[in-house]
């Protein structure tokens, strides 16, 4: 239902602003100047001028002067107020609509009606309704009289009075089941200070490498260095270093044991797949596999995707003649498990690996290829010394934890994910973590 506006209402009376702004300009021309003191001077002539009713002299003296371009003029703006007046709205076309809305003269105004009737269940009176059946009214029969209020099988139940997991420890549960079901192992990861010898030196890691700087490793002042080494070994991967062997020219430096006993936090949990593959190569070799899922601790800037700690999630099998394909294999098979099934892998560096690989799956929602971990064959300078046999293999990739956990839970920042901002509402609501497989 149409229904005319304030101004509308006026111009169903008095005529539009143009019309009256024509019905203003004598024979003899009026200034612009005056006709833009009357109050639907201005709206009026752009109207009037649009509708070619009048014409501008700029040439007068005393300033433009308006004349009249035709005799007479029909006023279809007051013409079509006055049918929406009588009833008559249905006679205007959508464009006539649109137009007297635009200039607000006219409203749109939807009423509704209804025909009220007594139902079924019409009454004068309240009967309060049960909302449980109790011992009593099946004792007494009264349950047949009673009305009971309908079950609403949609309605929240009251939240639990009870501690909530962090998103983070879905997510790690999730990883770790799958690991289980892959018939791995779970490392001892209960360490978080390591020695430099372990984290680096054993890895095949120069002590020249800038991961050891201070700019990415944080090292303990008390204790500052840790001297239990199996000395043994530790000669054995000194020789690698500088001298080489195994195939290997080695670094060609001098190596020196005050570096190796530099305690720190350890940067990377692959320092646990190193003590773990000593142990093995101190007894006769079984094939093995091992994972983890713990903290590591980097010195590094601060932002929405970077933290001074996060967690590693790492994965190492060893056995007699593993080959890059049987690496790219088992990666197959753990990321489908995480509901990936489109892989890329890109040759890659580490000091401790050859060959090396990125690992890269396509996200459906970002439509692009993204890196989700590395991975790689622990090189003969760093298994060898342990006393591992030379014909066993040993491959191992890794990832975060915390990148996935962001992306499941719809998290951009992950200091919203770790930290003091943490939101506990967040943690409360979020849902059970589902892996897709």
């Amino acid at each position: 239902r149409m229904h005319q506006c304030f101004l509308g209402v006026e111009i169903s009376e008095l005529g539009s602003h143009e019309a009256r702004v024509f019905e203003c300009i004598p024979v003899e021309g009026l200034l612009q100047s005056e006709l833009m003191k009357l109050p639907f001077g201005k709206i009026g002539f752009t109207k009037a001028m649009s509708n070619k009713w009048i014409r501008v002299d700029k040439t007068s003296e005393g300033g433009p002067l308006i004349f009249r371009s035709v005799q007479t003029i029909v006023d279809q703006v007051r013409e079509k107020l006055l049918n929406v007046l009588n009833g008559k709205d249905a006679e205007l076309e959508e464009k006539e609509k649109s137009e007297l809305k635009k200039r607000r003269l006219l409203s749109e105004v939807t009423v509704k009606s209804y025909w009220i009737t007594k139902g079924s269940s019409f009454s004068t009176t309240i009967t309060k309704q049960e909302t449980e059946l109790t011992p009593e009214m099946i004792v007494s029969g009264n349950w047949k009289d009673n009305k009971f209020k309908p079950y609403n099988f949609e309605a929240m139940g009251v939240p639990l009075d009870c501690g909530h997991l962090h998103p983070l420890m879905k997510v790690r549960t999730q990883f770790r089941q799958i690991f289980l079901e892959m018939g791995f192992t779970e490392m001892p990861t209960n360490n978080f200070i390591e020695s430099s010898f372990w984290n680096f030196d054993s890895l095949f890691q120069p002590q020249q490498h800038p991961a050891r700087d201070q700019h990415d490793t944080f090292f303990l002042s008390d204790p500052a260095l840790t001297l239990d080494f199996p000395q043994d070994y530790l000669q054995r991967v000194k020789k690698v270093h500088t001298e080489g062997g195994f195939g290997s020219q080695g670094y060609k430096y001098e190596w020196k044991v005050e570096e190796a006993q530099k305690n720190i936090l350890r940067t990377h949990t692959t320092a646990v797949s190193a003590r773990m593959l000593y142990k093995l190569a101190q007894q006769k070799f079984t094939p093995v596999k091992y994972f983890s899922i713990d903290r590591v601790f980097r010195n590094e800037t601060l932002d929405a995707t970077h933290l001074a700690e996060f967690h590693q999630i790492e994965g190492v099998v060893a056995d007699y003649d593993l080959t890059l394909g049987d690496l790219m294999g088992v990666l197959h098979q753990f990321f489908t498990k995480l509901g990936i099934t489109k892989l890329r892998f890109k040759p890659a560096y580490n000091p401790y690996t050859e060959p090396s690989m990125e690992v890269f799956s396509y996200h459906e929602g970002l439509e692009k290829w993204v890196e989700v971990g590395n991975s790689g064959v622990f090189r003969p300078e760093m298994l060898l010394p342990m006393g591992l046999p030379e014909d066993v293999s040993v491959i191992a990739w890794g990832l975060s934890l915390e990148r996935p956990t962001m992306i499941k839970y719809g998290i951009n920042n992950i200091r919203e994910l770790v930290g003091h901002k943490v939101n506990l509402q967040m943690v409360y609501d979020g849902p059970i973590c589902r892996l897709d497989t």
